[in-house]
Parts: C-alpha cells; sequence; structure tokens
C-alpha cells in the first residue's frame, strides 16, 4: 500500500514536469529545487494520509454523508498545504503569497461544496436502497427500486431487485405449498375415515350377528374389498406423489415395446368399459414399437388417463386411444366422447387434488377420487422429458395428449 502511494507521487511528478519544462523552459537549478520541494511535501502528504489509513479514523464515522465531507475537507486542505508551502518556499513576494492563499482558499471552499452536492447524490441512493430493505425485511416483498447510471450503485440495486424477486417467488411458492398440505390435511381427513367408517360398521354388523343372512354377508364383504382397493390405490397416489416432490423418482429405463404395454392396458380396462357400456379401443402406427422409457410409471400414465376418461364417458360412450409418431417423439392421445372440461377448469386439471365440475362425471359412477391421478400422470410424463396437455370441443369430447422423446434423456 504504502509503495504505491510513493509510485503515484513519483508519476504526478512526472506529468508536472512534463507540463513545466517545454512550457516555462526552467533553469536547471529551479527544476531540481521544485523536485525537492514536491518529494519533501508529497513524502509528508502520502506519510500522513497511510497513519490516517491504518489507524482506522474511517470506521468511526456513522455516517457516509459525513465520511464524504471529511474526505472532501482532507482532499482540499493537502492541496492547499502543498501548494501554500511549495509557493512560500519558491521565494515568491508577501502580495503573490496572500493573493495566492486568497485564491486557494475561495477554491478549496467552492470545491468542498461542489464536491458534496456531488456526492449527497451517492448517499441519497444508498439511503433508499437501505429504506427498501427495511420495508423488504419486513415483509413487503413487493418493493423495487428504479434502477439509474452502470455504476455499482446501479449493479447494487439491481442485485436488490433480483433478490426481492426471489423471496416474493419462495414466499407465493411457500404459501402455495402450505395451501396444498392444508388440501391434502382435510382431503385425507375425509376420505381416509370415509372408507375406514364403512369397513368398521360392515364388519360389526358382521360380527354382532345383525347381518346374519349369506346376501347380505356377501354383498358386505364385496363393498369392504372395493373399501380396501379404494385405501390400496390412495396410498399408491401418496407414495408417488412424495416421490414426485421430493424428487428422488427414479426411472428404469427399459427398452420396452409400447405397443404392448398399450395392448395390455387396454385389457386391463376392458371388463370395466364392457361393465358402464363403454366401447374402449386402440390403434398404435406401425412406426411405434420399441421405445426406451420407464414402463411401469407410463404404464400408470396410461391407467390413470384411461380411468380417468371412463370415470367420464356416459353409457355407450367411445374411448379411443391412438398412438403415432411425430418427428422425434411418440405422441399419444386418449379421447373420449360425451363429455368437455369446462374451460375455467382446463388450467388447473393437472393440479393435485383438483376435481372439477362435479357434473362432468358421468352418472353412475359413484367411485371416490382424490384429485391426483392426473397429477401423477404429469409427473411422470415430466420426468421422461415429455409434455402432456388436454383438449375439448362440445360436442367432440375430450383428447388428454401427451409426448414421450425417441430417445431418453441424459441424466
Amino acid at each position: 500500500m504504502l509503495g504505491s502511494l510513493f509510485l503515484g507521487i513519483l508519476v504526478a511528478f512526472l506529468v508536472a514536469m512534463a507540463v513545466l519544462i517545454p512550457l516555462a523552459q526552467p533553469p536547471e537549478k529551479d527544476v531540481q529545487q521544485l523536485f525537492l520541494f514536491m518529494a519533501t511535501t508529497g513524502g509528508v502528504t502520502v506519510f500522513l494520509s497511510y497513519l490516517l489509513y491504518r489507524s482506522g479514523v474511517i470506521q468511526h464515522f456513522r455516517s457516509l454523508r459525513n465520511l464524504l465531507l471529511a474526505i472532501i475537507v482532507f482532499t482540499v486542505a493537502l492541496v492547499f498545504v502543498n501548494v501554500w508551502f511549495v509557493a512560500q518556499l519558491m521565494f515568491i513576494s508577501s502580495h503573490d503569497l496572500i493573493l495566492t492563499t486568497a485564491l486557494l482558499v475561495f477554491a478549496g471552499i467552492v470545491s468542498v461544496l461542489s464536491v458534496y452536492l456531488f456526492a449527497s447524490t451517492l448517499t441519497d441512493r444508498i439511503n433508499e436502497l437501505g429504506r427498501a430493505a427495511k420495508q423488504l425485511a419486513s415483509g413487503q416483498l413487493t418493493i423495487r427500486l428504479p434502477i439509474f447510471g452502470n455504476d455499482e450503485l446501479a449493479r447494487l440495486t439491481q442485485a436488490f431487485n433480483q433478490m426481492a424477486d426471489s423471496l416474493q417467488m419462495i414466499d407465493e411458492e411457500k404459501k402455495r405449498l402450505d395451501q396444498t398440505r392444508r388440501d391434502l390435511i382435510a382431503w385425507v381427513s375425509h376420505d381416509l375415515r370415509t372408507p375406514l367408517a364403512a369397513i368398521r360398521v360392515m364388519n360389526e354388523a358382521i360380527i354382532d350377528g345383525v347381518a346374519s343372512d349369506p346376501q347380505t354377508i356377501a354383498r358386505y364383504i364385496q363393498t369392504s374389498q372395493r373399501e380396501v382397493e379404494n385405501l390400496s390405490r390412495l396410498i399408491d397416489d401418496l407414495f408417488e406423489l412424495a416421490q414426485l416432490d421430493a424428487g428422488h423418482l427414479k426411472l428404469g429405463y427399459q427398452a420396452t415395446s409400447l405397443r404392448d404395454l398399450i395392448s395390455d392396458t387396454l385389457g386391463s380396462m376392458k371388463a370395466q368399459a364392457a361393465a358402464k357400456q363403454i366401447a374402449i379401443t386402440g390403434q398404435v402406427d406401425d412406426g411405434v414399437d420399441m421405445i426406451a422409457i420407464a414402463p411401469d410409471k407410463i404404464q400408470r400414465v396410461l391407467y390413470n388417463l384411461l380411468d380417468n376418461a371412463l370415470r367420464h364417458t356416459p353409457p355407450a360412450g367411445q374411448i379411443t386411444l391412438l398412438a403415432r409418431q411425430q418427428q422425434a417423439e411418440i405422441w399419444v392421445k386418449v379421447h373420449n366422447t360425451g363429455s368437455v372440461i369446462a374451460a375455467r377448469d382446463v388450467p388447473h386439471i393437472f393440479e393435485r387434488f383438483y376435481q372439477g365440475e362435479p357434473s362432468r362425471t358421468a352418472s353412475g359412477d359413484n367411485r371416490r377420487g382424490a384429485g391426483l391421478g392426473l397429477a401423477i400422470a404429469r409427473g411422470f410424463v415430466e420426468a421422461h422429458q415429455g409434455r402432456i396437455w388436454v383438449e375439448n370441443q362440445e360436442g367432440d369430447g375430450t383428447t388428454f395428449t401427451f409426448t414421450l422423446p425417441l430417445k431418453p434423456p441424459l441424466n
């Protein structure tokens, strides 16, 4: 640090000589004296400045405005002392010395006022940033500051705005997660309690002998079995959703025949479709066959979409599953007739616990749903780096489409 200051004094002397010698052409003796005077005053100035720097006087100021004022006054004082000392040693007349002193005092005061005014713009911006930081700390996450210029304060203001944006996004995400947690607790308290209460009542009726005839007992057992299946599906949904949220979902990619996977899924749904008098068909283009996917996850996507279509297709309706290759992707469409999704529900259809308009459900379908099937389908598709969306048109029905890349993503 000290060496750098002395190097700066040397550079200042060389610049002064480069101006003085060509213009004034002083004798060599005067140049030597001038060098001696400048070296003396410059050395003393550097030494005093270094002592102030090492003593940490600057750290005792409680106001940046006062600190800037002190720096300005100190700078002007150094200029005044250096010029006055050199002028005195150069043996100028007392009249000229007094005049020089007066001019130095005047120039120093004007310089202090001017520089202090300019410095106030910096302190005002810093104070504004400090007030905004306090507002942000108090919870006003919408606070933003205008950015002026391209200096360090402008970049600091930009960083502050970016921090405020991040905090606002985190706060909104926290509120969304809190709402999701409340929805989960409210739903679980209802849809877990309901099947368990039904199973308990029917089991107690059989144990206590209230239900004694074989037909009633058989009906109670079948109903209990359905409730157990509902609970099992619910637990599976919650487990898979937890994996998606935690980012711990592991995809076991395998070379899989998508044609066979679709055929197996359709076969498992045909009995359920026949019971509701719904025709369910599938069509796979010739070019669609082996693809690297996690077969269990994609089969779950197919099952969830077909199950959703069955729930919302009226009797005598039709469900069609189509798979075709389009450029570097496989497109899979599940179309059902007879019902459409309300426009207000479309943006939320893949959100968890969202079940949309109850009237869309086909009459006679009393199965309970948690509103997790489509959310899980979206999670599995996106984990494969695919896309999923829904389209519907009055009189034509509803179509869910998802895509899968022909090549698995690089992990």
